[in-house]
């Protein structure tokens, strides 16, 4: 079922220092900000050869990412995300095998134009696991 590792996505306080950090410490490329209301943020993306890095600010008060930086004041790894050849054959996959879909079970559309769901942590090892169709 699972695909590539699309991103793992870090939490941050504050978007600008840490595109900084990853643009002049690092020597990364990093998207612009892009703002997605439906899921809260403000994102970015950092261009690796094999993966991505995305960068993630609460976009409002009711930010899930609020809650997340309030008891990781710092940031830190928020989620990882998977690609999926069909993402409602793998919501079906999972639900039938006990998984638990966060929201209402439909896909949203995310920060890269296609569908994506997120599952519960407590049935993923601890890891918040976002599901992006390929």
């Amino acid at each position: 079922m699972l695909g590539r590792l699309n991103h793992v996505a870090i939490a941050v306080p504050d978007l600008a220092a840490a595109i900084k950090t990853y643009e002049g410490t690092l020597g990364a490329r990093v998207s612009a900000p892009q703002a997605e209301p439906a899921h809260g943020v403000t994102v970015v993306f950092v261009e690796l050869p094999n993966t991505k890095i995305e960068l993630l600010e609460p976009l409002g008060e009711n930010s899930p990412i609020k809650g997340f930086l309030d008891k990781n004041p710092a940031g830190g790894i928020h989620h990882v995300c998977y690609e999926v050849a069909d993402i409602l054959a793998a919501r079906d996959q999972l639900k039938a095998a006990g998984a638990r879909v966060i929201g209402d079970g439909n896909p949203k559309i995310g920060a890269h134009g296609k569908p994506v769901l997120f599952l519960h942590p407590k049935d993923f090892c601890g890891t918040l696991t976002e599901l992006e169709q390929a």
